[in-house]
Parts: C-alpha cells; sequence; structure tokens
C-alpha cells in the first residue's frame, strides 16, 4: 500500500538522536561538534544496536554501531557494557583505586560516562549487577597489574573488546541461580554481534573494530568535493587477509572446510563477533551447558546443532582490529554503519551525500543516465526532480535519517524515488528481511577550527 510523504517522514524518524557537544564543556574545547543516529529496523525486533558516551574520568567520546545475529541478545549487552570495559582500561591508575575503595566503603561512585542515549535505547535493569560485578572484577585485576605506565588507547581497545568477550561466555558457564538471569547470560552468549568503535580524543581517532560493520571519514578536497577514506577493514571471506589469518590459526587438515560458501565453517558471514559460543566452546562444554541449561534453551535450534567439521576451536574472536588516525582540518564527518547501508550504498555515494547535506551546497554532476535512451520528456522529469531534490534536503534534521532516506529509497539515477521509498517501507516484517537489512547510523561532525588550532600547537 502507498505511504503518503508524512508517513515515510514519521517511519524513517522515529529513532533518529541528535547530539550536540556544548561548546566549552569547562575541561578542553571538543574536536567534535556532535553528532546524529538513526536505526531502520528490518528484523522484528530490530538486531542491531547503537552507544554514544562521553568518557568523564579521561577526555574523549565513545561512539559504536552493534550488529546483532541470532537475536539481539548480544548485541544489546555488548552496546551497554563495551564502553565501560573501555573507560576502565583507559583510567589511570589513582582512578582506579578511587573508584574501588568507594565500592568498598559503600559511597557513590564517581560517573565514569554520560551517556547520550535515544528512549528506545534500552538498558537491561535486571542484568545491572552482574554486570557491574564482572566489571569490578576485571578493574580489580587492572590495579593488581599497576604497571605505571599510561595506557596506550590501541591497548586499551584491544583488552576491552577481549575481556568482555570473554566475560559473556564465563557468565553463561557459570549460570545463575535466578532463573531470568541465567537464561539472559545463554541467550547473550549463543547469540552474536559485531562492533564497530571510535574514540576520539583531540586529534586521535581509533577505530576498533570486529566484524563486518564500517568506519568511513568523510574529507572535503580543495575544489569542496567530498572523498571517503576507509577506517576499518570487514572481517569476511571478501577480505583475503582474513581468511589467511584464520586459515592459519588451524591445522592444514581443515584448509578446505574453515570457509565454505564465503562463510566460516559454512555459517557464519562475520569472520570475528563477540558471543556466539557455538564457534568458540569445545563440545563438551557446550553439551554440558545446553544440558544443565533451560528448558527454553533447547527450544533454540541455534544451541543445539554443531557447526560442521568442528575439530580446533576456537573458529572465531572477538579481538579487534584498530586504526588509529590523525584527525586533520579537512576531515569533516565520520560515519558508523552496520552492513545494511554498505550492502546498499558505495561510500564515495555516501561521503557526497552526507558532505552535501551538512553543507548545504549541492556540486552539480552532470546528469547521469548511465546508458539508458532517455526522451526529452524523461530528462525534463529528472532536471525537475532534480531541484526538488535540492529544496527537500532540508526537510531531514538529521544526517543520518538523510543518509538512510537515499540507501533505502535511491533510484538508478542516483535520487531519492518516493513511490520506492514508499513500497521499501510498507513491506510486512517477514518481507521487508529479504530487500535489506537492519540499518544503523552514526553521523559524527567535527570541528575543524579545533582540529586546525591543535595541529598549530603541535
Amino acid at each position: 500500500f502507498y505511504l503518503t510523504p508524512p508517513q515515510v517522514n514519521s517511519i524513517l524518524k522515529a529513532n533518529e538522536y541528535s547530539f550536540k557537544v556544548p561548546e566549552f564543556d569547562g575541561k578542553n574545547v571538543s574536536s567534535v561538534l556532535g553528532f546524529d543516529s538513526n536505526q531502520l529496523p528490518a528484523n522484528a525486533p530490530i538486531e542491531d544496536r547503537r552507544s554514544a558516551a562521553t568518557c568523564l574520568q579521561t577526555r574523549g567520546m565513545l561512539l559504536g554501531v552493534f550488529d546483532g545475529h541470532a537475536g539481539c541478545a548480544c548485541a544489546q549487552a555488548v552496546s551497554e557494557r563495551l564502553f565501560y570495559y573501555i573507560a576502565v582500561s583507559l583510567l589511570p591508575h589513582e582512578t582506579l583505586l578511587e573508584i574501588e575503595n568507594a565500592v568498598e566503603s559503600g559511597r557513590a561512585l564517581l560517573p565514569i560516562l554520560q551517556w547520550h542515549k535515544h528512549p528506545n535505547d534500552y538498558f537491561s535493569k535486571e542484568a545491572s549487577k552482574l554486570y557491574f560485578n564482572s566489571l569490578r572484577t576485571y578493574w580489580q585485576e587492572l590495579i593488581d597489574l599497576n604497571s605505571g605506565e599510561t595506557t596506550d588507547v590501541k591497548e586499551a581497545l584491544i583488552n576491552a573488546f577481549k575481556r568482555l568477550d570473554s566475560d559473556i561466555s564465563l557468565e553463561a558457564q557459570v549460570g545463575d541461580p535466578n532463573s531470568f538471569l541465567n537464561y539472559l547470560v545463554l541467550r547473550v552468549a549463543f547469540s552474536g554481534a559485531t562492533a564497530c568503535v571510535a574514540h576520539v580524543d583531540g586529534v586521535d581517532l581509533h577505530i576498533a573494530n570486529t566484524g563486518d560493520s564500517r568506519a568511513m571519514l568523510g574529507v572535503q578536497e580543495e575544489d569542496g568535493s567530498w572523498s571517503a577514506v576507509n577506517l576499518s577493514y570487514d572481517h569476511n571471506a571478501q577480505n583475503e587477509h582474513e581468511v589467511e589469518r584464520v586459515k592459519m590459526e588451524h591445522p592444514k587438515s581443515e584448509e578446505k572446510s574453515l570457509v565454505k560458501q564465503d562463510r566460516l565453517l559454512g555459517l557464519l558471514m562475520p569472520f570475528r563477533a563477540f558471543g556466539d559460543v557455538k564457534f568458540k566452546w569445545s563440545i563438551e562444554l557446550q553439551k554440558r551447558v545446553v544440558e544443565s541449561g533451560p528448558d527454553q534453551l533447547n527450544d533454540n535450534e541455534y544451541t543445539k546443532f554443531i557447526p560442521p567439521n568442528y575439530h580446533t576451536p576456537p573458529y572465531l574472536t572477538a579481538e579487534p582490529e584498530v586504526i588509529h588516525h590523525r584527525l586533520r582540518p579537512q576531515d569533516k564527518f565520520l560515519v558508523l554503519a552496520t552492513d545494511g547501508l554498505w550492502e546498499t550504498m558505495h561510500r564515495q555515494d555516501v561521503a557526497r551525500i552526507v558532505g552535501e547535506y551538512l553543507t548545504g551546497v549541492h556540486h552539480q554532476q552532470p546528469i547521469a543516465v548511465g546508458g539508458y535512451k532517455v526522451t526529452l520528456g524523461q530528462m525534463h522529469g529528472l532536471l525537475t526532480e532534480r531541484r526538488a531534490k535540492i529544496s527537500s534536503v532540508f526537510e531531514d534534521q538529521n544526517a543520518a535519517t538523510h543518509l538512510i532516506r537515499h540507501a533505502v529509497g535511491n533510484n538508478e539515477f542516483g535520487t531519492v524515488d518516493h513511490e520506492r521509498l514508499s513500497k521499501m517501507l510498507s513491506l510486512p516484517e517477514e518481507l521487508a528481511r529479504m530487500y535489506r537489512d537492519d540499518i544503523t547510523i552514526i553521523v559524527v561532525q567535527f570541528n575543524s577550527h579545533v582540529i586546525g588550532a591543535c595541529q598549530n600547537e603541535d
């Protein structure tokens, strides 16, 4: 059925969120102006998650997108826990001691993160105590390990990812006397999630990526045009280095069965992920946990099967690949997005669409009709549409929404076709998934003046 433009807008805008960084937050002028984020579900419930927070005890801002599979439980847990692990990994020894002493003596804790959340970004109240205890064990170990050196951001990110994944696995093995929590920790461990996280501190941008979501930098060239710089690599069968890495970690006899039909063991698209203990635990451990677990776990087909050719686990890691980039004045924005966006759009188009949206300036490329025979009437239509598009660019108040509009509604001429958009958004749940994936996008806008000033100081 046909959706009117206001109906389309209300669907597109349902999950949008924007945050503007205060001009001067008392500590430092930020290199981040603010960010826009949005999500468009294809699965019901949506399996993607997003997070954004300011680190209060160190400098810097954290932003991330998480793409779940086999349910949303793992993506949900990672979206609410990972930033705490990163923040704790970055804290100096004295601060960790202060926090531990406060917990010991029952005093109020120093807040570690200031979250920037949409009302739909929910936190699991029931699990918060369990999650807190695991986090506390981690910082106690960091206190004991104190080397006196300042923590390297790259190392902190890697440690945080690996430690959270190991805690997810451990919590599921230990179980919980509370039956609700017991089922929750098992659902988290048996489902999976990829993660692409940015840490921005002054001119230092670190991207930690596990899986196939992506980070891309939008750069404005001297002539005003836009270009895209990749800041992450997909961990899947299309990445030769990744295929080699997996092969190196297992005996030669398994070479043929490791990657089949472009999937890990013929089953999993991403080659790195949180959770997914089906690809990490020994067969004995899987059986023991599933058999002693609650009945609901047995009803879940995913937990029952053992992957084929399963000889030398683990086959999967949550260790991220970390890329560091020093921001330059021409680096105008960062896009973090789950693969739902990249399956439909080329990064060069993403850079141009967001760049033009943020500056309000359109570089009129000659109309490309890509080998079609076009009548004068059709050409007139395209030009009229182009004029309408320029006036409609301002109907979105959010760069992520604007990008989703293009990702779902673009026609072969690269313009948003309202009829196509209406059709795609009115598909029933069971069909939507066949045409597209969940899409989650965060667009971070940088403050070129601050970045330029930082560069001059250096």
